[in-house]
C-alpha cells in the first residue's frame, strides 16, 4: 500500500539522509521531500535517489525558481513541491518530467496551478485554511483533483481532514527535525502511519 503521506525532511544533511529515508520507506512512507532551505539539499536528494529511487519518490520542497527545478532534476529528484503557485515552476517541472505539487490557498491559485499542469495541490498553510476552507474549495475544484493538507495536519487531526476531503498530507517536524536519531524518526513514522490507517478505517 502506498500511503498518501509526504515526509518533509527540513534541515536534513546528506550524511544522515539515506538512513532516515530508509527508515521512512520501511514504515510505508514512500514519498520524501528535502526542502531546499536544508543544508546541501541537492546532495541529499542525489544520495537518497541513488539508494532508494526504486522504492520511493524523492524530490525537493520549497522550490521557488525554474533554476532550482533543473537542479533537482539533475540530482535525480522526481518531485517538486512549492509553498506557492508559480506557473513557470510548474511548467518547468512538467517539461522535465517531474511531479508538480504547488502550494495554494485560494481557488484562484488552485485553478492557476491546475491550468499550468500541476499533478496535485498542496493546501498551505493548512492550519490557516482549516478543514472548512478545504471543504468549501472542494465544491468548485474539478473532480479528481488531489489536495494534500500541509501545516497543521497530523496524527490527531487526520480524521477531520479526511472528512473534509483531504487526499493526503505533508508531514514535517512531527516526523523529522534535526537532532533526531534514525530510531526516533522510525518510531514517529510508525505512529503516524498507524494513526493514518486508523483514520481511514
Amino acid at each position: 500500500m502506498t500511503l498518501p503521506l509526504i515526509a518533509i525532511l527540513r534541515g536534513i544533511t546528506p550524511t544522515e539522509a539515506p538512513a532516515v529515508a530508509g527508515a521512512l520507506i520501511g514504515c510505508g512512507i514512500t514519498t520524501i521531500e528535502v526542502p531546499l532551505n536544508s543544508p546541501d539539499p541537492y546532495d541529499s536528494i542525489a544520495v537518497v535517489a541513488r539508494e532508494h529511487a526504486d522504492h520511493a519518490v524523492i524530490g525537493a520542497g520549497t522550490v521557488l525558481t525554474v533554476e532550482q527545478v533543473d537542479k533537482v532534476a539533475d540530482a535525480g529528484g522526481t518531485l517538486i513541491v512549492s509553498p506557492n503557485c508559480d506557473v513557470a515552476v510548474i511548467a518547468r517541472s512538467k517539461a522535465r518530467g517531474l511531479q508538480s505539487w504547488p502550494g495554494v490557498f485560494t481557488p484562484t491559485e488552485a485553478f492557476a496551478a491546475l491550468a499550468a499542469g500541476a499533478d496535485g495541490l498542496k493546501l498551505f498553510p493548512g492550519n490557516m485554511a482549516g478543514t472548512g476552507g478545504l471543504a468549501a474549495m472542494r465544491a468548485v475544484l474539478p473532480k479528481g483533483t488531489l489536495v494534500y493538507a500541509v501545516g497543521g495536519a497530523g496524527a490527531d487531526s487526520f480524521g477531520d481532514w479526511i472528512a473534509a476531503s483531504a487526499d493526503g498530507f505533508g508531514i514535517g517536524s512531527a516526523l523529522y527535525k534535526p537532532g533526531l536519531s534514525v530510531a526516533e524518526v522510525e518510531e514517529r513514522a510508525r505512529a503516524l502511519v498507524d494513526a493514518y490507517k486508523a483514520a481511514i478505517r
